[in-house]
C-alpha cells in the first residue's frame, strides 16, 4: 500500500542555504564548453559574494545578484537549458524582490527537474508571497480528487510503479505458460491496470509539457481588460501583480487573451508577461 503525505512548507532563511548548494551541484550537471563553464562560474562567483554581503551592505549585494543574472542568463541566450540553471535565475530574482521573475524561471525549472525537494519547498515558498489570490477552477478540483494518484505522486513514483508492474505483468504471463494458478489471474489483472493507469498518467505530462503555454505576469502591475486594447473596459476592480499565472489562450494585436487559474479570462499587453515555454 502506498502513503500519500501532504507536506505543509514553511520556508523564510532556507532560500538562502538552497541556493548556494544549487549553484555548487548546477557546476557538475551542465555540458557545457570551456568558455560558458567560465561563464557560469563567474556568475557562482558573484552570487555567493551577494549572499555573503546581502546583511551588511544591500546595494551591493543587489548590483552583485544583477552581475550574476546577466551571465547566467547569457548562458540561457547562448542554447544552455538546464534545471539546475533556471533555478539559480529563479534565487536571484526572489534575493531582488522580483517575485514574477522567480516564479517563471523556478516553473522553468520544474520542467528539467520536477522531483527536486529544494526547487519545489522554494517555489512553494515564493508562490505564497504573491498579492494575487485566486481560487483553483472547480474543473481542476474534481480532476485532482478522482486521480489523487496523477497529481500527488511523482513522475518518478510513478514511472517506478508502472515498470515494477509492467516486469510482474510478463513475469506471471510467462510463468502461466507452466504453472496455471487461480491467483494468477488477480495478479495480471491488478498489474495490467496500473500499467494502464501509470503509462495514460505519463503521457499525460508529456503533452502537457510539449504543448506548454503557461505564463507568468512579470510586471509589478498590470490593468487586465476586456478586450485586446487600452480602451477596453477593466476585467477586474484591481490591477493583477507580479507572480500571477495564467495559461495562454490567444494572441492578438500585441494583447494576449489569458485564463486564470480560478477560469477568468482577461486579455493583457504581451510586454507584461512571459510564457514559461520562453527561454528569454
Amino acid at each position: 500500500m502506498i502513503c500519500i503525505f501532504r507536506k505543509s512548507i514553511l520556508l523564510s532563511l532556507a532560500l538562502v542555504l538552497l541556493a548556494s548548494v544549487s549553484a555548487a551541484g548546477a557546476e557538475t550537471s551542465m555540458d557545457v564548453g570551456s568558455a560558458q563553464r567560465e561563464l557560469f562560474l563567474e556568475a557562482n562567483t558573484f552570487f555567493n559574494q551577494a549572499n555573503e554581503v546581502l546583511m551588511l551592505d544591500v546595494v551591493q549585494a543587489e548590483d552583485l545578484y544583477r552581475k550574476a543574472i546577466l551571465r547566467y542568463e547569457r548562458l540561457v541566450a547562448e542554447g544552455i537549458q538546464n534545471g539546475k540553471l533556471f533555478y539559480n535565475i529563479g534565487n536571484a530574482y526572489f534575493r531582488l524582490g522580483d517575485i514574477g521573475r522567480a516564479v517563471l524561471n523556478y516553473r522553468r525549472a520544474e520542467q528539467y527537474i520536477p522531483n527536486d525537494t529544494n526547487l519545489q519547498k522554494n517555489l512553494a515558498y515564493v508562490l505564497e508571497q504573491r498579492q494575487d489570490r485566486f481560487e483553483i477552477k472547480q474543473k481542476e478540483k474534481v480532476l485532482k480528487t478522482l486521480f489523487f494518484w496523477h497529481y500527488d505522486l511523482t513522475a518518478m513514483t510513478r514511472s517506478i510503479l508502472f515498470g515494477v508492474a509492467y516486469c510482474l505483468f510478463w513475469a506471471v504471463l510467462a510463468l502461466r505458460v507452466f504453472w496455471i494458478r487461480p491467483f494468477m489471474t488477480w495478479i495480471l489483472g491488478i498489474s495490467f491496470t496500473v500499467v494502464l493507469l501509470f503509462s495514460s498518467s505519463l503521457l499525460v505530462d508529456y503533452y502537457v509539457k510539449n504543448s506548454n503555454r503557461a505564463g507568468v505576469i512579470v510586471v509589478p502591475e498590470v490593468v487586465a481588460r476586456k478586450g485586446d486594447g487600452a480602451s477596453y473596459q477593466p476585467s477586474f476592480e484591481e490591477p493583477l501583480h507580479a507572480g500571477t499565472e495564467f495559461s495562454l489562450l490567444d494572441m492578438r494585436n500585441q494583447w494576449l487573451r489569458i485564463e486564470l487559474t480560478d477560469g477568468s479570462q482577461t486579455w493583457v499587453p504581451d510586454r507584461t508577461v512571459k510564457l514559461v515555454s520562453e527561454k528569454s
